[in-house]
């Protein structure tokens, strides 16, 4: 049974549960469209085009200075996913037709961390089997029934309008992490 399925924009509404769960996150992975972007991908001949989030970018950021390791997987290899990720410098971009659990538990392996400490990010039936093994499952709002019927959490925000920057938030906040993160930014 999930822990919980709304939050205010601040956060302040979660569940103790949920907090404490949060608390030990110590990787975010996360599914690319539909979570990252929109799920909108413009193919022409010889290019593709997708919409990424800047705030979404900033909080990815902002949980890696706070120790948080970020990791990307998708089924659909994507050079513009690539260069994104190489952008923001994510710790791990898998992109490949292969089980993501399979992705996921590779990961895990090479950090030495358990899904245990693992919140996942998802939008639809590829990333379910993901969910069920993480620490934290959350759902972006424009997810499909069966994702959100896994969750911990569904976000306020949708998949590529801000969605990874409110999980960042929840993840810091539970932390007790985001005071300091932000304060190269707020303090200056």
């Amino acid at each position: 049974m999930p822990v919980t399925k709304k939050t205010n924009q601040s956060g302040s509404r979660i569940s103790p549960a949920l907090r404490k769960k949060l608390a030990g996150v110590k990787l975010l992975l996360c599914d690319v469209d539909g979570v990252l972007t929109d799920a909108t991908v413009f193919v022409s001949e010889g290019s593709e085009t997708k919409q990424f989030h800047i705030q979404d970018g900033l909080g990815q950021i902002l949980l890696q200075k706070g120790g948080i390791k970020v990791g990307w997987i998708s089924n659909r290899p994507s050079p513009v996913t690539e260069k994104r990720g190489r952008e923001l410098k994510v710790d791990f971009l898998f992109q490949g037709k292969t089980s993501k659990v399979a992705a996921a538990e590779q990961i895990l392996e090479q950090v030495g961390l358990t899904f245990a400490q693992v919140c996942y990010a998802g939008d639809d039936i590829v990333d379910v089997g993901v969910m069920k093994r993480a620490g934290v499952a959350i759902a972006v709002i424009n997810a499909v029934a069966e994702a959100k019927e896994v969750a911990d959490y569904v976000t306020e925000k949708h998949g590529g309008k801000g969605a990874i920057r409110e999980i960042a938030e929840l993840i810091l906040k539970a932390q007790n992490k985001w005071t300091s993160v932000i304060s190269d930014y707020v303090d200056k």
